[in-house]
């Protein structure tokens, strides 16, 4: 039951909607706006068309309709007349209008037919030259002809037209660089025009004129400036040679081109631009850049002081100038069409050189800079400070350019050679009394030797002599030997002690020396000496002098039979001899003392005393002899007599022989001495005591007048009783002293 209730529900509610549907429609038919009707429609724009109506009371506004078959395209206006757009162009349309209220909208107008106009041609201009506008479009649907105008944007001068119907048109005689607006439409076959279109176009300028070119030889770079074009927005400046194009661009009248190639001839063109295009090229200018630095530079020193430099040939140049700068600041130069120069140079400078092209853009840009070091300057003022027998020593002022010497010393075979960075050199194990070429060589790392230093010849000191033997000969000179290879030598002796010093000198190999002194020894060597100067002295030979000859040689009588020799040491002397000698025979001593007892004498002769002196090597010297008379033998039979009471006379036997005697008579009471005369054997002493013992002696006197006290003595007693005359008593002999 209760879905029956519901389904009567619905079905009532179902008609009540549609009774006021119907309730409505039938209300709005009754106060709905009035039919518009069109008066004209028409098309002045490709896209649209235009519709005139009268107005309609209570409309509010009124609905476009255009139909052309396929589309349907409507616009809501407000009053008359109205524009329909979105429309295709060249075509025809069925236009109808509606008039709208607040309570509707009125029926569709009766339609009117209208088409739309041709569309504008799409334009493409452009500007081939500078006094030309191209104008290109594409085929316009139902056009079959075209009207195209031209003016100057500013408005000032005339209007060109031109009717066509191509798709393009080129309009001449133009000014340059100006710009110009530009008008075309196309026209159906009712000769209606349709849309137009408009453009602006600016025709392309003049190329620049008045080129003018300044060059930078120092950078490579050139600047160009020429008279403004009209209406040229920038310029192009073209750089072309054979191997590269440069460019630069500018708003200005001026442009600079940098790195630019030395050596190369550029053609110089300035294009002008704006937005219709580049003008032709202008007449092109030559550029010269200056030449490019000389290659290939080769400096050589074909004799020491002269500098060859050359290069080789470069394209554009027309001359070249050689700088030579010396480490010293000097600088010279040269200049020539060739590509060689040549320079004086010095020993011992590192020279820096350059070398440029030169033409009329000016001087080529710096190319690489050679340095070139001669060889270092040979040491002029070489001297020798010391010439030995086996030893050099020479100094010589430090030069330009040398950081190490090479000294060699060549003696024909052999090469002594030292190397120093200092400006001397010793050169030993030379060979002695030997020319030598020496030469000192300058070195540098860079250069090597210089070879060309002049040698110099020395001379090695005379080699040292070989003494072979040292002789004395009878006159006590010495003799000296030597051994010697030196050429043209004077040789010199020297003895050499604690007495002095001896020479002798000979240009042989011998000489000889006196005047030694005695009892010395010397130290013998020997001395070569040359212009070149002086050897080592030989090796010494000693050289001991025979002893001297003692002095205050004396001979004393010790007995009868004996005598005493004696004399100072003489120096060196170890021993000496002394001989006695006489007709009768020879006595010989040989002591280490100064004294010598020699025996066997006999007394009353003539004999001859000499002393000869030894060293202790076996030298000798025979010294100088002299005589010595024996004395007289001591007499015999010596007796005493009276002569009165105090008188006593001595008498004795005379030897034989010739002497004089003295005697002598001691007793307590005194010493009473007599001397006889001459020739006489008794000697008689007048005053003398008696009673007293006496001993006496009869001496002979030497000579000197000196008393012989060897000779025996005798004793006596002398009594005060008995005979005044006779022989005294005779007691005894006496040996002692």
């Amino acid at each position: 039951m209760f879905n029956r209730m519901a389904g009567g529900r619905e079905t009532c509610l179902t008609l009540i909607g549609f009774i006021l549907i119907c309730l409505k429609m039938v209300a709005s038919l009754k106060s709905a706006p009035e039919i518009p009707t069109i008066d004209q429609a028409y098309s002045k724009i490709s896209n649209s068309i235009t519709v005139e109506w009268a107005t309609v009371p209570g409309a509010t506004s009124y609905l476009l309709t255009a139909e052309d078959g396929d589309t349907v395209i409507e616009t809501m206006v407000a009053n008359s007349p109205g524009t329909v757009t979105g429309l295709k162009a060249a075509t025809l349309y069925e236009i109808t209008i509606r008039s709208i209220s607040a309570a509707g909208r009125s029926q569709a107008s009766p339609p009117k037919q209208a088409k739309t106009v041709l569309a504008a041609p799409i334009l493409e201009v452009s500007s081939p030259s500078s006094d030309s506008i191209l104008v290109q479009w594409e085929a316009v649907y139902m056009a079959i002809g075209f009207s195209v105008s031209i003016m100057r944007a500013n408005g000032l001068g005339s209007i060109w037209k031109e009717n066509t119907t191509n798709t393009s048109l080129t309009f001449t005689s133009l000014e340059a660089g100006t710009l110009y607006t530009i008008k075309a439409y196309a026209w159906n076959a009712n000769g209606i025009p349709g849309d137009d279109s408009t453009c602006d176009q600016r025709t392309s300028p003049r190329a620049p004129a008045n080129i003018q070119v300044s060059f930078d030889s120092g950078a490579l770079k050139a600047s160009f400036s020429w008279a403004p074009a009209e209406g040229a927005f920038n310029y192009t400046v073209m750089a072309l040679s054979d191997s590269s194009e440069l460019t630069c661009s500018t708003t200005l009248s001026s442009c600079t081109i940098s790195s630019l190639q030395c050596g190369t001839e550029y053609l110089i063109s300035v294009l002008a631009s704006n937005d219709a295009g580049s003008s032709k090229s202008s007449s092109a200018v030559t550029l010269k850049t200056v030449a490019c630095a000389p290659g290939r530079v080769m400096i050589q020193e074909d004799s020491p002081g002269h500098l060859s430099v050359t290069w080789s040939d470069v394209d554009l140049g027309d001359y070249y100038v050689a700088f030579v700068k010396s480490d010293d600041g000097l600088e010279v130069h040269c200049n020539t069409s060739l590509t060689q120069c040549n320079f004086l140079s010095e020993c011992g400078f590192t020279y820096f050189i350059s070398v440029f092209a030169y033409n009329k853009a000016g001087q080529s840009p710096l190319g690489d800079i050679f340095n070139y070091t001669t060889a270092p300057c040979c040491p002029s003022d070489i001297n020798p400070v010391l010439v030995s027998s086996d030893r050099v020593e020479i100094v010589w002022s430090p030069v330009r350019g040398a950081e190490l010497y090479e000294t060699k010393a060549v003696d024909g075979y052999n090469v002594v050679e030292c190397n120093d960075t200092a400006p001397a050199c010793t050169l030993s194990a030379l060979e002695c009394d030997t020319n030598y070429n020496i030469t000192v060589y300058s070195f540098s790392e860079v250069r090597g030797s210089n070879m060309s230093c002049t040698p110099q010849f020395i001379t090695t000191a005379p080699c040292s002599p070989e003494i072979k033997n040292v002789s004395r000969d009878a006159f006590s000179m010495i003799n000296v030997h030597w051994r010697s290879t030196n050429d043209d030598a004077t040789y010199t002796v020297t003895a050499q002690g604690e007495k002095g010093l001896y020479q002798c000198s000979s240009v042989g190999e011998s000489c000889t020396m006196g005047g030694l002194p005695c009892g010395s020894v010397f130290s013998v060597t020997a001395v070569a000496e040359t212009q070149a100067g002086r050897s080592l002295p030989s090796y010494s030979v000693p050289l001991e002098t025979a002893p001297c000859c003692p002095t205050g040689l004396t001979v004393t009588q010790i007995t009868q039979s004996v005598i005493n020799v004696s004399w100072t040491i003489g120096t060196v002397a170890q021993t000496h001899v002394a001989v006695l000698e006489s007709h009768t025979g020879q006595s010989k001593c040989h002591t280490h003392l100064n004294h010598c007892l020699l025996g066997c004498i006999t007394c009353g002769i003539n004999y001859t005393v000499t002393l000869k002196a030894i060293s202790a090597t076996g030298l000798a010297t025979d010294c100088s002899s002299q005589n010595y008379f024996s004395s007289a033998c001591c007499p015999l039979g010596v007796k005493l007599y009276r002569l009165g009471p105090n008188g006593i006379r001595i008498y004795w036997q005379a030897s034989r022989g010739s002497a004089n005697y003295s005697t002598d008579l001691y007793g307590s009471k005194g010493i009473f001495t007599c001397t006889p005369r001459a020739g006489l054997s008794f000697c008689d002493v007048a005053e003398i005591p008696c009673g007293d013992v006496y001993t006496v002696m009869v001496s002979p006197v030497a000579e000197t007048g000196l008393k012989l006290t060897f000779c025996p003595k005798k004793i006596y007693s002398v009594t005060c009783s008995g005979s005044t005359l006779g022989m005294v008593i005779y007691r005894g002999k006496r040996n002692e002293d």
